[in-house]
Formats: structure tokens, sequence, C-alpha cells
């Protein structure tokens, strides 16, 4: 009698366990490179505009509890959140955008977790559209870096968003 009983009670946890780990809320913070200079047309560097929006990025984010970072493996989007990378002590991992697959793994890896995602004028709109599940955002105007996408989500398709200008 007393082994079912601990059988139906470590049952009973493990039940919880799962149905908390599927409520839990995975909080995304994506955000486009900052200004990029003229130094290279393939992969420039950030400008020194770029480079006061990154620290002022780090500003932003320094209370946020980003406990990952990801980024295209362009220079600019690297050099966006490396500020923020250094100062929470956080490797910056590359990801591929033409592939929502990653995201999946983000899911898997940092479940209940704040990732930052750094990306392109193009590239951001689409991974906030997909975690999303429908398409509410277009493309990035070419002089527009100040946007800072804050997606919560319980599920890849099933989320909310608030937009924020920094």
């Amino acid at each position: 009698m007393k082994k079912l009983f601990f059988t139906l009670l470590i049952a009973l946890f493990a039940f919880n366990y799962s149905v908390a780990q599927e409520n839990e809320l995975t909080t995304f913070i994506l955000v486009r490179h900052a200004e990029k200079a003229k130094d290279d047309p393939r992969d420039p560097n950030l400008s020194e505009v770029g480079l006061k929006r990154a620290e002022s990025l780090k500003a932003l984010l320094a209370n946020a509890g980003v406990t990952a970072i990801y980024s295209t493996p362009y220079k600019r989007t690297r050099q966006t959140v490396a500020p923020i990378a250094e100062v929470r002590e956080l490797e910056i991992n590359s990801y591929n955008p033409r592939s929502m697959a990653f995201l999946e793994d983000i899911f898997a890896k940092h479940a209940g977790g704040t990732i930052l995602i750094s990306g392109h004028s193009n590239t951001t709109p689409f991974v906030v559209n997909a975690l999303l599940g429908e398409e509410a955002f277009k493309m990035l105007s070419e002089n527009e870096y100040d946007k800072v996408f804050v997606v919560t989500s319980q599920k890849l398709g099933e989320s909310k968003v608030t937009v924020l200008s920094y």
C-alpha cells in the first residue's frame, strides 16, 4: 500500500512538473542591428551612432534578465548585442534566419528564459511573425533602427508582442 501511495505521489509531482513546463512563458526580445558604417559593403561594422545605440540597448536591457543571445553571423548584428552579452557574461550564438527551425531549438534549450535576438530589417519582422503565427509585421525601413519587439510565448505560433522604441 505504501509503495502504491508513493508511486502515485511521484506520478502526481511528475505530471504537475510537466504541466508547469508547458505553461512556462518564454520571452523573446528582437532587435534590428544598430546603424552600420560604410567600411565594408558586404559586412560593415557599426558606425559611431550605431555603437552608441548598442550601449543604449545594453542600458535598456540591463535588468531584463536576458539568459541567451542569438545573432546572425554578421559584424553589425553581433556588435549590436555585444555590450549586453559582455555585461551578462553570455555567449553570442549564431542563427540562420532563413530557417525557422532555430526557434524550435531555442524553445527546447531556453524554455522560460529571456532570449535576445539580433537581426536585420527583413529578418527581424520575419522572426516576430513566426513567433506570432501570423504576418503582423512588414520589413523595417532602411532608416528604422530603434524598434524592440518583446514577444512572450508558451508555444511557437501562439505569442503576444509589444513593440517599443529606444
